[in-house]
C-alpha cells in the first residue's frame, strides 16, 4: 500500500524558513488533493479532530489557513508525487508536528492516507 513520508521538520528560530516535504511511496500513485496539518503540541497523535488545515491543493487550486496566508506556500511535483510546503517568517505559534495528507476519491468513497509527521520547532 502507498506510503507517504513527510521530511524537512527541525528547530529553527523566529523569523526563519523551512521546507517540508512529503514524498509518496509509489510514484506512480496519483492523489486528487494533498494538504499539510499540524497538531499544536500536548494532542495526541491519534486526535484527528485536532489537527488543523494549514494548506492544500487540488487540481492546480491551493487554499490557506488565514494564520498562514503570505508566509507559507504549498506546491506539488506531479513527476516526483511529492507536495512541498515552503514555510518562512516562521512564528513560535507555528510549532507543530505537521503531517501530509493525501485523498484519493472514488464513484462512491474518499480513501484518506496519512504521513507520520515531522516536528516542527520554532524557538529562539
Amino acid at each position: 500500500q502507498v506510503q507517504l513520508v513527510e521530511s524537512g521538520g527541525g528547530l529553527v528560530q523566529p523569523g526563519g524558513s523551512l521546507r517540508l516535504s512529503c514524498a509518496a511511496s509509489e510514484t506512480t500513485f496519483s492523489f486528487n488533493a494533498m494538504g499539510w496539518y499540524r497538531q499544536a503540541p500536548g494532542k495526541q497523535r491519534e486526535d484527528l479532530a485536532s489537527r488543523e488545515l494549514v494548506a492544500s491543493i487540488s487540481a492546480g487550486i491551493t487554499d490557506y489557513a488565514d494564520s498562514v496566508k503570505g508566509r507559507f506556500t504549498i506546491s506539488r511535483d506531479n513527476a516526483k508525487n511529492t507536495v512541498y510546503l515552503q514555510m518562512h517568517s516562521l512564528k513560535p505559534e507555528d510549532t507543530a508536528v505537521y503531517y501530509c495528507r493525501g485523498v484519493v476519491v472514488t464513484f462512491d468513497h474518499e480513501y484518506d492516507y496519512w504521513g507520520q509527521g515531522t516536528q516542527v520547532t520554532v524557538s529562539s
